[in-house]
């Protein structure tokens, strides 16, 4: 068994007698659930942009978030001070908004042990000197410079946090965790003949700084590759305009996943009735090929998590399996009121938010379709390697991707890059819509940040290379093109 982190009975001296009288407080004015979220989060950062260290910062956050479940109404109220009598405010403060009938003894909490840890980390990247996280942007910043004489702007970002936390439940579990977290960025501009273009990379995920002696995650490798995406972006093509086969590359491009599906598959948006997926359980909503999970429990991965921020082991849960929708992503208030078990996907940015169901590392399956046979098989189309922004809507599942790096596919090859192609769909259909599925399957790098109702959260994502029959990319519309009315 793994032992607890007993960060905060150490350091902050909590004891369980504190414990149960700030759950006694947040019962106080009647309801069938509350919690207690207390974290301390140490970080540290820095800014490199024209070779020059712009910014180097370290900071520490503490506080306690309480909630209070009455049915399906929520009181949540915290403080940024641990003293116990502003807890004891806060809780009670959370009680008067959501109040009900039932109370709830708090006696006999007991703190649970865990037979796993997903992150293992021999030296916390917040311990390691300023002097080695210096060293890294350093290099990350000469790798992209001397890679082409065009490379004019360079931008390296690094940041590491370690983050503690208690959760303690009238139900009478406390559950504990110590969280690393690290992320190197780099991101370039090209210039040539007055054109400028952009490339940009990144890793990271729950890990230390030994993560970046690997060749495939060194800074010199995220830097080359983002100096090559914006110069490669120089020689681009503009974007051919209709519907056309698409390939998705593996890897990052599973954030079209992520966003146009996995989103949709958030309990609140079902249990409210507003999802593009609402009440589809056991209906088929993609090809047979797909199956897609959300899985927390990938050992060092960003979006990983030990137990979700209300204390609940996660979990690898089938989303979609062979095409048939099988469940719903679930927080502890969404699976009440929906009656079905939690999947460990209750998350929260800090102590300061209310937890609601995000996911963890979503993506898609391996197939068995050689992915050069995938390519080999398109007439003509677009091949999307890496994604910048996007835009989606819940209800109806539409979206608006753009791709940062992507090329034609012209009889069966990979040719001429292309800038300014957006990809445009719905996530229900464009699912329906895929024909082949590679045997490549990839995570991305370790640098996903979701949001959602003004809440960050770290995730992963990834996909193998799939062949979607028919997409509308946006881009440069043909001179025969007929006029959108």
């Amino acid at each position: 068994m793994e032992s607890v982190d007993r960060f905060f009975f150490e350091y902050y001296g909590l004891t369980e007698r504190d414990l149960e009288r700030y759950l006694g407080a947040a019962l106080s004015a009647g309801a069938h659930y509350a919690d207690l979220y207390f974290e301390h989060t140490t970080t540290s950062s820095l800014l490199l942009d024209e070779s020059l260290i712009k910014s180097a910062t370290e900071g520490i956050s503490m506080g306690c978030g309480i909630r209070v479940l009455a049915g399906e109404q929520t009181g949540y109220a915290y403080s940024d001070d641990l003293a116990p009598e502003k807890i004891l405010k806060a809780a009670k403060i959370a009680a008067r908004i959501a109040s009900g009938p039932a109370r709830v003894s708090t006696v006999g909490l007991s703190t649970v042990e865990r037979d796993h840890n997903f992150y293992r980390v021999a030296a916390p990247p917040t311990d390691r000197a300023l002097e080695e996280k210096l060293e890294l942007v350093r290099r990350a910043d000469r790798a992209a410079r001397d890679y082409d004489p065009r490379i004019g702007q360079v931008r390296v970002t690094y940041a590491d946090q370690v983050r503690h936390i208690l959760i303690a439940g009238s139900d009478g579990r406390v559950v504990t965790d110590c969280q690393p977290l690290v992320r190197l960025g780099v991101s370039t501009i090209a210039r040539q003949n007055g054109k400028l273009q952009s490339g940009s990379r990144g890793g990271g995920g729950r890990v230390g700084l030994d993560f970046f002696e690997r060749p495939q995650h060194s800074p010199e490798h995220f830097a080359r590759e983002a100096a090559r995406q914006a110069v490669v972006q120089l020689e681009a093509r503009e974007a051919p305009a209709g519907e056309m086969e698409v390939v998705l590359a593996p890897g990052w491009p599973g954030i079209l996943l992520h966003e146009a599906v996995g989103h949709g598959l958030e309990a609140d948006f079902n249990r409210k009735g507003i999802s593009a997926f609402s009440g589809r359980i056991g209906q088929r909503v993609a090809s047979e090929l797909c199956t897609v999970v959300d899985d927390g429990t990938i050992p060092n991965r960003r979006g990983s998590l030990n137990v979700d921020d209300e204390g609940s082991p996660t979990r690898r849960n089938v989303l979609i399996e062979k095409g048939i929708l099988r469940g719903y992503l679930q927080d502890r208030l969404s699976a009440e009121v929906m009656r079905t078990s939690r999947t460990g996907n209750g998350r929260r940015e800090s102590y300061e938010h209310i937890p609601m169901p995000r996911m963890t590392n979503t993506y898609m399956l391996a197939g068995s379709d050689d992915p050069e046979e995938i390519i080999r098989s398109v007439k003509r189309g677009l091949y999307a390697v890496y994604f910048g922004g996007g835009q989606v809507d819940i209800t109806s599942g539409k979206f608006v991707f753009s791709a940062s790096e992507a090329y034609l596919i012209e009889d069966g090859q990979v040719t001429a890059p292309v800038k300014g192609a957006t990809l445009i769909g719905d996530g229900p259909t464009v699912l329906t819509r895929v024909t082949a599925v590679g045997h490549d399957l990839e995570l991305d790098e370790g640098i996903g940040t979701c949001g959602k109702e003004g809440q960050s959260v770290p995730v992963g994502v990834g996909l193998p290379t799939i062949k979607v029959s028919h997409l509308t990319v946006g881009g440069t519309a043909p001179k025969t093109a007929s006029p959108i009315l």
